[in-house]
């Protein structure tokens, strides 16, 4: 019985992980795409790490990234940035790589 014990809390340590590196994932892509979109509404410096921040929050809204591409999708809208929702969505996939890069680098 001791060795089933044994795996079964093996599997809950490794969900927890996955669970948290998956949210820390989700995380630094909200930040990175955050950032992305700042520049794109001229913002830098602290502004920009403010509406990074934002679009962080904004993504605890509903699971998935909806929510965030919303946020920016409304911010582009009011301050006249043009961009296609293709490209918004293609950044968002280039950037979750390069969040997951990030991530995965950090827990080496």
């Amino acid at each position: 019985m001791s060795g089933f014990d044994d795996r079964e809390q093996a599997f809950e340590k490794k969900f927890a992980y996955d669970e948290k590196v998956s949210f820390n994932v989700e995380a630094r892509l909200s930040k990175l795409y955050g950032l992305w979109a700042a520049e794109k509404l001229g913002l830098s410096g602290p502004d920009a790490q403010t509406y990074a921040g934002d679009v962080v929050t904004a993504n605890l809204d509903e699971p998935g990234f909806n929510d965030i591409l919303r946020k920016v999708r409304k911010d582009f809208d009011d301050k006249g940035v043009e961009i296609t929702d293709h490209a918004m969505e293609a950044e968002l996939i280039n950037l979750l790589a390069e969040a997951k890069k990030q991530i995965e680098s950090e827990q080496k």
